[in-house]
This record gives structure tokens, sequence and C-alpha cells, in this order.
């Protein structure tokens, strides 16, 4: 029996970009807006004013940082009007006050939102949504699919380029929760006609001085074992998926997995990296840990990062 569900055909309809007007958000918006493109799917702006300063000084401090962002949204709006970023787009712009990861997850559930593109830093009240606790929040909670753009991703989506898509690099440690993401991998990587490279990484093995001493011979063959058995696993994912279009490739390695990973990434030159990820129960306590895989590949990653929550509601298929 699968482990998996079969694959799906993606089919966004709705792409909803967070945004502070910053510099840091062009990236991320280019993204977004190359997305909804490709999809032929509705596009969503969204500022959320949110900052403690603000409350404390009142409500007229409040409605002017309003006001001021929903004119900074209409002048967003209309420089992409008239450079065609929006041509034939259906689009809308969404201004919210209030606690950053509410007011998202609410716009969220309301317009039906199939993915969310967010950035890793940027300023004001949306900075503590790109720079840290609040951004894990929304790729660890939102129902639906999300894209993180981080600071080191390409300037522009590779789905808007001319130019053929590169692997696409699928990473599991064979849970329930990265197995989540496999046939959103696959449905990518046909859709796109791209490489799907599956990669397992093993954490915790003895570093690689250990493996050269002159008594390491049971350790290297206990590697060899574990490395066969993985491959094993990862051929086994692929034969009980939908078929891929393209031949993929399968990789384990030793070592640490964010670390693994983003090196992988990066020798491949992927043009996407595709994680499944636990749903967490304390996620105030968890977006603090500086060492959580999934957090530093997003913050870290050359391209751009595709999240899917272990338990997401499946609306992005057609």
């Amino acid at each position: 029996m699968s482990l998996v569900a079969s694959s799906i055909e993606l089919g966004l309809k709705s792409v909803l970009v967070a945004t502070d007007f910053s510099k840091a958000s062009e990236k991320p918006l280019r993204h977004a807006l190359a997305i909804a493109r490709h999809y032929g799917a509705k596009f969503y702006l969204a500022n959320v004013v949110s900052s403690p300063a603000f409350t404390l000084a009142g409500p007229e401090v409040v409605s002017a940082a309003v006001d001021a962002a929903e004119r900074d949204a209409r002048r967003l709006e209309d420089a992409l009007v008239q450079d065609g970023s929006l041509s034939s787009l259906r689009h809308e712009v969404i201004v919210r006050q209030g606690d950053l990861w509410e007011q998202l997850e609410e716009v969220i559930r309301q317009q039906d939102i199939d993915l969310v593109v967010v950035g890793t830093h940027g300023r004001r009240g949306f900075s503590k949504l790109l720079l840290g606790s609040v951004a894990e929040r929304i790729f660890r909670n939102a129902n639906c699919l999300v894209l993180t753009v981080g600071p080191c991703s390409f300037d522009e989506s590779p789905v808007g380029g001319v130019s053929a898509i590169r692997p696409f690099l699928f990473t599991t440690d064979f849970s329930q929760a990265s197995l989540q993401a496999l046939p959103y991998a696959i449905s990518s990587a046909n859709h796109f006609g791209a490489q799907l490279v599956l990669l397992h990484v093993v954490p915790a093995f003895p570093a690689q001085d250990a493996l050269r001493h002159p008594n390491a011979g049971d350790l290297l063959k206990v590697r060899d074992e574990i490395r066969i058995a993985s491959l094993r696993g990862l051929h086994r994912l692929i034969s009980q998926n939908a078929p891929l279009t393209r031949k993929p490739e399968f990789l384990v390695e030793f070592g640490s997995p964010s670390e693994t990973i983003l090196q992988t990434a990066e020798t491949i030159q992927a043009d996407g990296i595709i994680l499944g990820l636990h749903r967490l129960a304390y996620i105030a306590t968890a977006c603090h840990m500086p060492w959580a895989t999934a957090y530093e590949v997003v913050c870290g990653a050359h391209c751009p990062v595709l999240t899917v929550r272990s338990d997401p509601e499946t609306r992005a298929y057609a």
C-alpha cells in the first residue's frame, strides 16, 4: 500500500503575496506575479499594519498608519498596472490592521487562497513576519501551500522565464509529514518538464574522520547498508506514485540535514526545493529554535522553497 497519496495536478486559482512595500519585498512580489500569470490565478496583494507602538499611541495613530498603508498599496497597484505586470490578471489589494498571522489567516480562509508567497526579511510592522516567528507560523500553520522567497533566492521566478526549468529538489526523512509533499513535487516536475531529485539525509552519523580510523570497517559497512536501504526507499516512493515524465535522481547523504539540503540544491542548481512539514502544537516555542531544519533551509536557500504542511486542505489541484 502506498505511503503517500496519488499524485495531483496543481491548478492554482488564487495566489497571495504578503508585502511591506519595501525594496526587500520586490523579489517575492515578482515571483508571485509570475506564478499567478502562469496558472491564470487571481492575484492578491496583502499588507498588514501591525505594531504595538501604533496601538499604544492610540486609535488616531493606528488610523493614520492604515491610511498610509492603503496609499502605499494603491501606489504599488498603479505602478504594476502601468508597467504591465497586472495586465490581464484578476487582482485585489487587501490592507488589514491587527496581529500579523491572525489577519493573514483570516484572509487565506476568506479568499480561499491556494498559495501564499512570503519573503524572509523586510521593514516596519511586517518585519516580524519576514524575519522571525510569524514567518514560520505561516508555513507551519497555513491551510495552503506556502512559497518562501529568501534573501538568496533568484530575483526573478523561473516560472516566468524563457529558459527550461532546472531540477526540483524533494527532500524526505520518510515521515508521513514529509511524504505529504511528494505528490506536489511529482506534479510540479511533470508540469514544467523538470527533473525531480529525491534526497534523504541521514543525520547523527560518525564524522568522516572517524570513518577513516583503522578500525572503522564496521561503521563503513553500516553506512553502506543505510545508504542502500535508503535508496531502495526512495525508489519505492516513486514506484508507488504517478509516473514522472523525466527520469528522477536519487541521493542519500550523511550530515546536517539543513546544510546538506542547501548544499545539494546548490550543486544541482535547483530551481526549487519542496519540503513537507509537521504541524507543531506549540508553534510559539518552536519558532524560536534556530536549528529547525525547515527554517534554516528557507532562510538560506538560493531558490524558492515550497512547503506543504502535514495536514493541509487539499485545494490546490485541478
